[in-house]
């Protein structure tokens, strides 16, 4: 039964954007076809006829996606395929975010293999999640970088390995662990817990709490910058090592080699 499909019977319809405490969001457990509000079986791997890209945050999360494509009356189904990444893990940009939370962003990390999702996206699609990242705007927090192998290995559950695919490079770079390597994105609450016992002064300007935290930032898209900039302030920032992937000029409204950038799309950076 459809019903059975439901991104409410899965338990993946609730979106960070709404819930921001729970960033990344649920992802699924198997590929599927993102179709309304049901995540249907897949009966292929690969779309030719669509871009590939990588989610290292709440892209994999349906409830999330839905929620960017209803803002802009997109109904086309959205397949998302589970894959086998090596080169790659998943750290924390260097930003923090009007929705609330401290988001994800890769890094490079050579031989590290992990599971991610692969969203393969029509030009609609495309436009509407890279406005969503703020890659048409000049300061975005994210540009959007083909990441090729075999520097970047992405393998299907069939064998399948493709060339590369699409990422979301953040702008800002990512935060460390201490000891000058990116640090791994351990989840919202967690990670926010961990920022504000380091740092008096993210406590100054968000509060003791994630719950302060995330209410804070949703309301005052400068404190966001003001945050954004104290990270870099304390030297709590470092480079992904893939910021060399990204096009030299991002404050074009479309970047080389992109289709469907759509520069008027212009939603909450992430």
């Amino acid at each position: 039964m459809d019903n059975d499909r439901s991104l409410t019977a899965l338990g993946l319809a609730d979106a960070p954007r709404d819930h921001p405490l729970r960033y990344p969001g649920a992802w699924p457990s198997e590929s599927g076809l993102l179709d309304g509000d049901r995540l249907l079986p897949l009966d292929r791997l690969v779309h030719d006829d669509r871009t590939p890209v990588l989610a290292f945050g709440s892209n994999a999360c349906p409830g999330q996606l839905r929620r960017k494509m209803d803002a802009f009356g997109i109904v086309s189904p959205l397949p998302l395929v589970k894959s086998r990444v090596t080169g790659l893990d998943v750290g924390v940009s260097a930003h923090v975010s009007r929705l609330g939370y401290v988001s994800a962003s890769p890094f490079r990390a050579p031989g590290h293999a992990r599971e991610l999702f692969l969203t393969w996206l029509d030009d609609e699609q495309l436009a509407v999640i890279d406005a969503s990242e703020g890659v048409p705007a000049a300061t975005g927090n994210f540009g959007r970088a083909w990441l090729a192998a075999p520097e970047v290995r992405i393998e299907l559950a069939d064998g399948t390995a493709l060339p590369g695919a699409f990422a979301y490079v953040n702008r800002h770079g990512v935060l460390h662990n201490g000891a000058g390597a990116p640090r791994t994105h351990p989840g919202q609450h967690a990670l926010i817990t961990e920022l504000l016992v380091d740092s008096p002064r993210l406590r100054e300007l968000f509060g003791v709490t994630p719950e302060e935290f995330c209410a804070r930032a949703r309301a005052d898209a400068g404190l966001c910058e003001r945050g954004t900039r104290l990270f870099a302030e304390e030297k709590l920032v470092t480079a992904s090592g893939l910021e060399g992937y990204l096009p030299v000029q991002p404050d074009r409204p479309q970047q080389t080699g992109s289709p469907g950038t759509g520069s008027s799309l212009l939603p909450p950076s992430m």
